[in-house]
């Protein structure tokens, strides 16, 4: 019976020091889920100011920067970026977006050339559906660390489209939907969309004075043109972090809730064991006492 105690108070104890690390995790995992979503709103800001250069720029140059001709079939390079996760207790974080990329990109009127997966394992799953991967970047694991990865994706790009082995560039990420309920989403970056631009060169100034770039309006709208690609980047890396996040939060309560469960019915079984020890000590002591009752009258 003792061994049996010390059995279940040693798991009561294991489950207590399991549920201190759960609860310490779904806090890291909140806090995270704040800090990214911040991220992404505060670049609302400056990507208003982008597009207002951008519309600056338009304005005076025409849209028809850097566009695909409309309704073209021929085959040419097609790259993707694809954000995932590198870090356990997210569920098929890493499964959905690249099962939603893979079915994109297959049905695309191009090759496949280049795909730049952030992550291990979302690069061991792009391998298994057999289109090609450059080398793995690695997923930032804070605010501060999106920045460089961004500046890095973008060199390889423009790099990878002077050499003409790239025409079309897409990008594929979780975002989070309600609570930790996430959807694989892509867009396609690069070449940029001309009703896109044509939107941006009429939509109206919000001053009365109208905007004039100096010294010509295409190397600035190259500039912008990176930033806005920078600015989209790092919101898809935010948001994938922070969905990322939400699902580890909900994985997290799950456990808690299970191991309640599980501490409740040991605790249960504990005071039920511990009870029937008592009641049996008690049993002993009452049969003993009438054992020598019948001594003690005889007497």
């Amino acid at each position: 019976m003792s061994g049996t105690i010390e059995g279940l108070t040693r798991k009561i104890s294991e489950a207590g020091d399991l549920e201190a690390v759960v609860r310490s995790m779904k806090a890291l995992a909140a806090a995270s889920i704040g800090q990214y979503q911040k991220a992404v709103h505060s670049l609302d800001a400056y990507a208003r100011t982008v597009e207002l250069a951008l519309t600056a720029c338009l304005r005076q140059a025409g849209p028809g920067y850097d566009t695909a001709e409309p309704g073209s079939k021929k085959k040419q390079g097609i790259g993707a970026i694809v954000f995932g996760s590198d870090q356990g207790l997210v569920g098929r974080f890493n499964e959905a977006i690249v099962e939603y990329a893979a079915d994109t990109l297959k049905g695309l009127p191009g090759t496949i050339t280049k795909i730049w997966p952030l992550g291990e394992r979302i690069h061991a799953l792009l391998a298994d559906t057999g289109m090609p991967t450059a080398g793995i970047l690695p997923v930032p694991g804070s605010v501060n660390a999106i920045s460089g990865l961004v500046g890095q994706i973008l060199i390889d790009v423009e790099a990878t489209r002077e050499r003409a082995e790239v025409v079309e560039v897409y990008l594929f990420h979780n975002r989070s939907k309600s609570g930790s309920v996430y959807e694989p989403i892509g867009k396609r970056l690069l070449p940029l969309d001309l009703a896109w631009q044509k939107q941006l060169a009429s939509a109206p100034w919000p001053t009365k004075l109208p905007p004039e770039v100096i010294q010509g309006a295409t190397s600035p709208l190259r500039a912008f043109i990176r930033e806005y690609l920078f600015v989209l980047l790092f919101q898809a890396c935010a948001e994938s972090l922070a969905s990322e996040n939400a699902s580890r939060l909900a994985a997290m309560q799950r456990a808690e809730k299970n191991i309640d469960g599980i501490l409740e019915d040991l605790n249960l079984k504990l005071h039920r064991i511990r009870q029937e020890s008592i009641d049996e000590e008690l049993f002993d002591v009452i049969a003993g006492y009438e054992a020598l009752t019948p001594v003690r009258r005889s007497r």
